[in-house]
This record gives C-alpha cells, structure tokens and sequence, in this order.
C-alpha cells in the first residue's frame, strides 16, 4: 500500500473528529500565522491541510488567497464539503508534498502541522525543504510543526520522526532564520495527550 492509499483509508474510515490530531480550532497555528501575516491578501498555504478546520478559521477571517495540499483527495473532499460554496474560494492541490508542482517564489506564508514528521527518509526531507525554498518567497514565514521529542513514536499505523528545536530548525538550515519555538501539549479526541513541537522561521 503506497501513502495515498494509505491516507485514503485512514480518511475513508475515520470521522474527521476521531483522528488522534484533531483539534475544533489550531490556535497555535492561527496566533502564528497572524504574527506571520495580518495582510488578508497574503498567500497561505496550508500542508496536510487536510480535513482540518484551519481552512475555515482562515476564510472566517477574510484571508483572500488559501491554499490547501493534501495527499489524500478523501480529505480534501470532506473539507470541500463542510465548507460548502466558500470551498471555491480555495487552491486545493492533491498530492505527494514531495513531488507536487507549486507555483514559484509566490507563499507568503507556509503552514505544516504533522506532514514532515512522516517523512522517515532523509531523501524524502531534502524534497520537502527544495519545495519551501522554491515556493516560497524571500522574506516569507514557514510554521512548522511536528511530534516533539515525548510525542509518539508512530502514527496511524507508520514511524514518525520526533524532533526538538535544533532538530527541526537544523532539517532547514541557516536561509531560515528561527523566530521562536514552542511545545504544545495536544488533547487528542481519545483523552490522551500528544507532545508538538512548533518551529516558526522566516526564509531569508
């Protein structure tokens, strides 16, 4: 089973509530993103968005140019739904974040909750980070965020990385320049709680 199919089962078989990463509002997230950015034409890009609710929060607010990736067009299609006509409103590309085509030096900003901690291979994280830096623009913010170091070690039946600050920053290297950094103790739908690290940078 490649990874779309597996993300088309998890999202085929599962409520968008009952995945260990579902939160009603990201508001880690949000509050970066308007330190990013409170320019309502600003480019967004939101990766794994998924079924996840920032994209409504985001149109909410009248942000003008939202775009959602995910590699699974189950997810994408349930976000369609729940946001109805205002879903038109929205650049939805389904696919590999590792092999996507993505317009060039145009994201004023890059959002990721818990897509590059599946990434295992080191071939596959050079990928990605070529992808912000080409997608990007200079002066632009990249919110990344991931398991921290006493997050699980596996996720929906696959191997995660965990990471740290270092960790996680030095993945990028120095064309990104740390902002700040945050653990955040995530409340999963099932009573547990799940360990995130946040790393907010600005390409340079």
């Amino acid at each position: 089973m490649d990874n779309k199919q597996h993300w088309d089962k998890v999202y085929g078989h599962k409520a968008p509530n009952a995945v260990s990463w579902y939160a009603p509002h990201l508001e880690t997230s949000l509050n970066l993103i308007h330190q990013a950015s409170t320019d309502k034409s600003a480019a967004i890009i939101d990766i794994g968005g998924g079924e996840s609710t920032l994209v409504d929060d985001l149109l909410a607010e009248a942000y003008q140019d939202i775009s959602v990736l995910d590699i699974s067009q189950k997810a994408i299609d349930v976000a369609k739904d729940r946001i109805g006509k205002s879903a038109d409103m929205v650049n939805w590309y389904c696919a590999d974040i590792t092999q996507a085509t993505l317009p060039q030096g145009y994201f004023d900003v890059w959002h990721d909750r818990t897509v590059f901690h599946f990434l295992t291979e080191e071939a596959q994280r050079v990928k990605y980070v070529a992808q912000v830096m080409r997608s990007v623009k200079h002066g632009g913010y990249v919110i990344m965020s991931t398991f921290g170091p006493e997050g699980p070690e596996e996720c929906s039946g696959l191997e995660v990385v965990r990471y740290d600050t270092e960790k996680l920053h030095g993945q990028f290297g120095k064309t990104f320049k740390l902002i700040n950094s945050s653990t955040e103790l995530h409340q999963t739908p099932m009573g547990t709680t799940q360990q995130f690290m946040y790393c907010f940078c600005r390409m340079e």
